[in-house]
C-alpha cells in the first residue's frame, strides 16, 4: 500500500461567477462572434492562453476607441469601472456583462448607500480589478482598507465625524478570518453603522474547507496564479495551518518543489512506525480548472511513488495496488464469449457472467463499414452497472468506460489541436452527435459543415474528420467542429498549392459557386476563378450556360497574386481558338452572312462563325439614321455584313451593314443610267432612220418623175 493519502479540498477550483463568464467568452467563441475581453476574463494563465489561441484579443478601456465594427466585448468577472461601461454603450459597441452577481450586487450597495449620504469603507485590494471597479460606483466619500490595522488609522477621522452615517462591504474574495475581525470591531465600537458581508459564498466555503484540511495535513498545496487575489488568500490560510505548504500556478509549478516534497516524505516514513500515511491536501482557487486540479494530483503521486513510469496516473496506481473487487460504478477488463442478437457475453475474471448490450459496439462504426464491432475473444473496458451477486451476474456498459476514457484522449487531442476522426452518431437540437474515441461530442449546426438549407441527417452514420474547440472534463462535455477541421486541412493544402503553383500548370477540380462573373474551383486548399469570359468562346450572359456546382472541370492557371490569395483560371482550349480558324478564312473587306446574337444600345453584336462575334455599330446599321437599334435589328435575324476592322490581339471585329446598303444603292443608280443612254441610243437611230426613209422616199420621187419625162415623147 502507498504510504501518503491525498486528499482534494471539498470546495476547489472554479466558482459560480469565474465558470459563467468564462462559459460566456467560449459560447460566444462558437458563435463565431470577434471577441475581446476587457482585462483577462479571470487570473488563470491556462485559461488566457487558451482564449488567446482561438483568437480572442485582450483589451483595455483605452482601446475601445478602435475597436473594429464586428467586436463583440465581454466584461470580466471582476467588472469594470462605472464610466468604462458607459464608453461603450457611447461608442455602440455590442458586448455582453460577464461581471460576477455578487460583485454586481456590492455595486448597487455601493451606489444606493453613498448617494443616500453615506460614507462608504470598501475592505480589499486597492489595486485589484473588481476594487477599482467598485470604487466607480460610489457617489461620495470611500475609502480602501487593506484591513483592520490600516481601517484603525482612520479611525481618529471617524470620530471627529460621528454624525455622518458609514457603511462597510468587502471585496468578494477577501480573507474570512480578517473581515471577521474587522466586523467585530465594528459592531462593538460602530454600532449604527451598516455591515453588509460581501464575502462571496464560495470563498467563504473554499477558506473554510481548505483551513479544515489544512490543520489535519502534512503538506498542503494550494493552486492559484500570483495575480488571483483569492488564490493567494487561500495560500496564506493554508499556510497558517499547515507549515508545509505549497503555492503553486500548476502541476509544472509543482515538479519544482519535487526534491523538498520527496524530503517531507521520507523524513514521514522515517518516523512513522505504525503505517499512517502522509496526509496530503490541495485545494485550488475559484479560478483554477478542475483539469489543472487533476494534473497537480496526478504529479503529486508521480513524485513520490518512484516505483511507477511517469505516463502512469494516481488512479491507474491504486487500481494495480488494490484488491480486484466488482462493484456498481467500477471499470473492469472483459474478453467477449458470446455475441448474440441482443447481448454480448463478457469474461470478467471473476465469478460473474458479464452482459453487454449489443448495440453499445456499434457507436463508433461508419455505415459504410462491413466489419464486425464485435467477435469472440475481443478485449474491451467496461463499467459495472449493477452486480447481482445472487445469481453471479454483472450488467456492463462499453459506453461509459469509452466514454471516460475517450474524454482523457480529447483532452489530450484538444491540448495537441489534433484532427480527430468520427461517426456522426444522431441529429440532436442544435446539431450533431458524433462519437469519437469512445466519447460523445457535439457539432453545433453552424460547425458542421452543413450548407445553408441542407439537412444534417445526410450526415447521420457518415465518418467525418473535426476539432475541438472546447471540452469540460467535469461537465464530461466537448464541443467540436469540422467546419474548423476543414478549414485547417485547407490551409495546409493552400501552403502546399502555393509551393508548387505555376502559370500554366494544369489542374482538375470540382466547381464550389458560381457568380455572375464566372465559376470557382477547388483546386486543393484554395479557389481559383474561371471568368465568365474564359468559360466558352462563344458570347455567354452567365456562367450557368456552361457549367453547374459539382462539374469537374479541367484548367490551368493564369495568373497568380499570392499577396492577395487570388488565382485566375483559363477553362477554353487555346487549341480550339475559333479566331485562328477566323484569321486563315477572313480579311477586311469582305461581305459575309451574319446572325444577330444580342442588341445594345450602340449597335449588335453578330456571330460570323461560332465563337467570332462582330460588333454592327449603331452609325453602321442602315444608310438610314438609326436611333432605336431594335428598330432595325433582332435577335437571330440573318444579315450580310462587310468586315471593316480586325484586331486579333483583343480579339475585335467590326462590322457594317451599311457599306453593303450603299454599294447596293449604287450600283442600282448606275444601272438606271445605263437603260436612259440605251434608250436614248435607241430614239436617235430611230430618229435617223425615219430621216433616212424621207431620203429615200424624196429619191425614189425623183426617179419617179424623171422617168415619166423620159417616157413622155418631145412635142
Amino acid at each position: 500500500m502507498n504510504n501518503y493519502k491525498i486528499t482534494v479540498s471539498e470546495h476547489a477550483g472554479f466558482c459560480f461567477g469565474v465558470e459563467r463568464a468564462v462559459r460566456l467568452v467560449y459560447d460566444s467563441i462558437i458563435a463565431g462572434k470577434n471577441v475581446f475581453t476587457l482585462g483577462e476574463i479571470i487570473h488563470n494563465n491556462t485559461v488566457t492562453d487558451d482564449l488567446n489561441a482561438r483568437g480572442v484579443k485582450i483589451i483595455k478601456a483605452a482601446d475601445i476607441d478602435d475597436l473594429p465594427p464586428d467586436s463583440f466585448v465581454i466584461i470580466r468577472s471582476h467588472g469594470i469601472p462605472k464610466e468604462t461601461e458607459q464608453k461603450l454603450t457611447e461608442k455602440g459597441i455590442n458586448y455582453r456583462d460577464g461581471t460576477c452577481p455578487f460583485v454586481k450586487h456590492i455595486h448597487k450597495i455601493v451606489a444606493d448607500y453613498s448617494q443616500n449620504g453615506y460614507d462608504v469603507f470598501l475592505f480589499g485590494d486597492r489595486l485589484h480589478d473588481e476594487v477599482i471597479g467598485i470604487s466607480s460606483f460610489c457617489e461620495n466619500s470611500l475609502k480602501i482598507c487593506s484591513d483592520l490595522d490600516d481601517f484603525l488609522n482612520n479611525f481618529n477621522e471617524i470620530e471627529r465625524n460621528r454624525e455622518k452615517k458609514l457603511a462597510f462591504v468587502a471585496q468578494t474574495t477577501y480573507n474570512i478570518i480578517d473581515w471577521e475581525k474587522c466586523t467585530e470591531w465594528i459592531r462593538k465600537n460602530l454600532p449604527e453603522a451598516e455591515i453588509f458581508n460581501t464575502v462571496c459564498s464560495a470563498t467563504t466555503e473554499r477558506q473554510a474547507a481548505a483551513i479544515k484540511l489544512a490543520a489535519k495535513s502534512d503538506v498542503m498545496i494550494a493552486v492559484g496564479s500570483e495575480k488571483s487575489s483569492n488564490s493567494r488568500k487561500l495560500g496564506l490560510l493554508c499556510q497558517s495551518q499547515c507549515q508545509n505548504t505549497f503555492f503553486i500556478e500548476n502541476a509544472l509549478g509543482l515538479k519544482r518543489f519535487s526534491s523538498q516534497l520527496k524530503d517531507i516524505f521520507f523524513k514521514h516514513a522515517e518516523i512513522q512506525t505504525n503505517g499512517v500515511p502522509l496526509k496530503i491536501g490541495i485545494t485550488a482557487g475559484a479560478s483554477v480548472p478542475c483539469k489543472i486540479i487533476e494534473e497537480v494530483k496526478i504529479t503529486m503521486s508521480e513524485i513520490l511513488q518512484n516505483n511507477i513510469e511517469d505516463d502512469e496516473s494516481f488512479e491507474a496506481l491504486l487500481n494495480a495496488t488494490s484488491t480486484r473487487k466488482v462493484y456498481k460504478g467500477g471499470r473492469v477488463k472483459g474478453i467477449v464469449t458470446g455475441v448474440h442478437n441482443n447481448e454480448v457475453t463478457v469474461d470478467i475474471g471473476t465469478k460473474h457472467t458479464g452482459y453487454v448490450d449489443y448495440d453499445e459496439f456499434f457507436d463508433d462504426v461508419p455505415a459504410e463499414s462491413d466489419e464486425e464491432p464485435v467477435k469472440v475473444g475481443n478485449e474491451f473496458d467496461f463499467v459495472v452497472v449493477q452486480v447481482n451477486d445472487s445469481d453471479g451476474t454483472v450488467t456492463l456498459s462499453k459506453r461509459r468506460a469509452d466514454a471516460k476514457t475517450g474524454m482523457d484522449k480529447l483532452i489530450k487531442a484538444k491540448d495537441e489541436d489534433e484532427t480527430l476522426d468520427g461517426v456522426v452518431n444522431s441529429v440532436v437540437k442544435g446539431g450533431v452527435i458524433v462519437m469519437s474515441k469512445g466519447a460523445r461530442v457535439f457539432i453545433p449546426a453552424s460547425q458542421s459543415g452543413v450548407r445553408q438549407g441542407g439537412k444534417l441527417e445526410d450526415l447521420i452514420k457518415k465518418s467525418v474528420k473535426f476539432k475541438l474547440i472546447e471540452v469540460s472534463e467535469e461537465k464530461n462535455k466537448a464541443v467540436g467542429s469540422i467546419r474548423a477541421a476543414s478549414s485547417a486541412d485547407r490551409d495546409g493544402k493552400r501552403e502546399k498549392f502555393w509551393e508548387t503553383v505555376a502559370i500554366g500548370k494544369k489542374y482538375t477540380g470540382e466547381v464550389r459557386s458560381i457568380t455572375n462573373y464566372g465559376a470557382f474551383v477547388d483546386l486543393g486548399g484554395i479557389d481559383g476563378m474561371v471568368h465568365l469570359s474564359e468559360l466558352s468562346w462563344s458570347r455567354i450572359t452567365h456562367p450557368s450556360q456552361i457549367v453547374k456546382v459539382g462539374d469537374t472541370l479541367e484548367v490551368y492557371i493564369k495568373e497568380l497574386d499570392r499577396e492577395k490569395n487570388r488565382v485566375s483560371l483559363g477553362y477554353k482550349d487555346p487549341d480550339s481558338d475559333p479566331y485562328v480558324k477566323f484569321a486563315a478564312e477572313y480579311k477586311v473587306g469582305q461581305d459575309v452572312p451574319v446572325k444577330i446574337v444580342s442588341i445594345t444600345p450602340f449597335g449588335a453584336f453578330a456571330q460570323i462563325v461560332p465563337g467570332v462575334d462582330g460588333l454592327v455599330h449603331i452609325s453602321q446599321i442602315s444608310d438610314k439614321r438609326v436611333t432605336n437599334v431594335g428598330e432595325f435589328l433582332k435577335k437571330d435575324d440573318i444579315a450580310d455584313a462587310r468586315i471593316t476592322e480586325i484586331d486579333l490581339d483583343k480579339k475585335r471585329i467590326s462590322l457594317s451593314i451599311k457599306a453593303i446598303l450603299e454599294d447596293t444603292g449604287a450600283d442600282e443608280a448606275a444601272e438606271e443610267a445605263a437603260e436612259v443612254v440605251e434608250a436614248a441610243v435607241e430614239v436617235a437611230e430611230a430618229a435617223e432612220a425615219v430621216e433616212a426613209a424621207a431620203e429615200v422616199a424624196e429619191a425614189a420621187e425623183a426617179v419617179e418623175a424623171a422617168t415619166e419625162v423620159t417616157e413622155t415623147p418631145a412635142e
